[in-house]
């Protein structure tokens, strides 16, 4: 079985669920961004899931991670909101697998798939990690305590 022809017969209803679902009872920022800019980040996710099935190739999902995890870092994003976004086209990807492929094709197509939306989930919390590491943050810093105490 093909796997990414089946995903990319099926993009359009997939992103649909997803976004609703993430639009509807997700994390903040996607419920509060409302549902355009949660269809176009689950279209690009989407889409580089199938460049990187077409590849064969993990550095497609692994860099687009890595990006993300920038993007929604300086947008405020959490990162398990970011990781939610992941959880639920994975989740809608493994329902439309499950209802419509063969049963003898259920382990390539959900390992293929697993694998990499899991390596780009690492990939954003190991950016994602890295970034926060390096920013100052407002409440942690106790020197505000301190103001006025010396000279």
């Amino acid at each position: 079985m093909d796997i990414r022809a089946f995903l990319a017969e099926h993009r359009v209803a997939s992103i649909d669920e997803a976004t609703q679902t993430l639009s509807r009872s997700g994390p903040e920022h996607y419920r509060q961004g409302g549902e355009g800019p949660t269809r176009q980040r689950l279209e690009a996710l989407h889409d580089k899931l199938l460049e990187a099935l077409a590849r064969h190739d993990l550095g497609v999902m692994t860099a687009h991670g890595a990006t993300i995890a920038g993007e929604r870092f300086h947008a405020g994003f959490g990162l398990s909101e970011v990781q939610i976004a992941f959880n639920v086209l994975e989740e809608v990807v493994w329902r439309r697998i499950l209802s419509s492929v063969p049963p003898a094709d259920f382990a390539e197509a959900i390992g293929s798939v697993s694998t990499l939306l899991g390596a780009g989930k690492d990939a954003l919390a190991l950016a994602y990690v890295n970034l926060a590491s390096h920013a100052r943050v407002e409440s942690l810093d106790l020197s505000r305590l301190f103001r006025g105490t010396a000279g």
